[in-house]
């Protein structure tokens, strides 16, 4: 009894141990340029562009960025199938707001929907604004 007592409590601590190391690492964002911050994501080994100087691109960053920055799943993906250089969305120059307004609230490829909960009509055309850097 005594024995399984012991075996308990060195398991115990040793879970003890791994979830304070696990939490104990500085999740915080480092402050970055132009109001935004930049944070760390898959498994820290890469750093996310989180800054921004505009409000129609602080929408971006904090409605899209996570898929559509560097080492985003949209990046990833789009770099699979458009000609290299096309796939960060910021530095295309054939969007316009009606495409991306269109890709938004339909889906596109593996991009789902984006419903008006998640990003109301006002914020989309800011967004999509930005993204075709007025190109109508």
């Amino acid at each position: 009894m005594i024995r399984r007592s012991k075996s308990v409590a060195f398991a115990s601590g040793i879970v003890a141990t791994l979830l304070l190391t696990a939490c104990s690492e500085d999740p915080a964002p480092t402050e970055g340029g132009g109001g935004g911050n930049q944070r760390g994501n898959a498994g820290m080994s890469a750093v996310q562009d989180r800054s921004f100087s505009t409000e129609p691109e602080h929408l971006f960053v904090e409605k899209c960025s996570m898929c559509h920055r560097q080492v985003g799943m949209g990046t990833v993906l789009l770099g699979r199938r458009v000609e290299e250089g096309m796939e960060m969305l910021e530095d295309r120059d054939d969007l316009t707001p009606d495409y991306v307004i269109a890709a938004a609230r339909q889906g596109i490829g593996n991009m789902p929907r984006i419903p008006r909960g998640e990003v109301s009509d006002a914020q989309l055309q800011l967004i999509a604004d930005y993204l075709a850097k007025g190109r109508e």
